[in-house]
């Protein structure tokens, strides 16, 4: 039989919760995880109660309460640390595909036929809602953030955008606006962005990331150089 005590215990507020992540690799014990889209204490032997993690919710949704609770155990979660991957590395929806990945980038050569031009991208994912804020690609990066359409009607955009920078890509009209605007600001709060180039369509509507990444930029509190451009239907490059 578990045997409980009095004590003091993470407590979260699923209602708040918007599975942003950022409490995951906040707590060294590995006790929270995001299923189903919200933070989850997977078990209370896990959790020492010290509320690490309390600072890093955005939405004000994780307290410290006083309850019974099953006693705190190093010895159980040492053992669970060793069966589980690092928090870093994993993301809210959990799909093996769009684990962070980071690998050497290969510069194009002029002589290198189109056919066989090797790609600049560095990182997976690329997908803002996606890439977890602390993802190690974005720390010290000068970052891009991408409109969808973007990368298929501008010809160069490898050479001329993915070289020597990390990668977001979003769609403002299409895509939950304030979610990837919250995200946004986690990213630019946590991950040392040294410059941030909006790339966007030169239709209306796309021209919501730039005010999106503005906003993300005022509310991270961060002193960011923002660049503007934009890209015309007939892929040629506006600004």
């Amino acid at each position: 039989m578990t045997t409980k005590v009095l004590r003091k215990i993470v407590k979260i507020d699923e209602a708040k919760c918007n599975g942003c992540g950022l409490c995951v690799p906040a707590c060294a014990e590995g006790a929270i995880q995001i299923i189903d889209g919200k933070a989850k204490l997977i078990s209370e032997t896990y959790c020492d109660g010290l509320g690490a993690c309390l600072g890093e919710c955005p939405q004000d949704a994780i307290t410290i309460e006083e309850r019974e609770a099953e006693e705190f155990s190093e010895e159980a979660t040492a053992r669970h640390l060793e069966e589980v991957p690092s928090a870093a590395g994993e993301l809210p929806c959990g799909c093996p595909g769009t684990a962070v990945r980071q690998f050497d980038r290969q510069d194009s050569p002029e002589a290198v036929s189109a056919t066989s031009r090797p790609s600049l991208l560095s990182h997976w994912p690329v997908q803002l809602t996606l890439v977890p804020p602390t993802a190690p690609f974005l720390q010290d990066s000068d970052l891009v953030l991408a409109a969808d359409c973007v990368p298929f009607t501008y010809a160069s955009f490898h050479e001329r955008f993915l070289k020597d920078h990390a990668l977001l890509v979003a769609c403002p009209k299409l895509d939950d606006f304030t979610a990837h605007q919250e995200k946004l600001t986690q990213i630019l709060r946590h991950s040392r962005i040294k410059s941030l180039t909006i790339v966007h369509m030169e239709v209306p509507c796309c021209s919501g990331l730039v005010h999106m990444a503005q906003e993300a930029v005022r509310l991270s509190g961060k002193d960011i150089p923002l660049e503007d451009v934009t890209i015309g239907i007939k892929g040629d490059l506006k600004a």
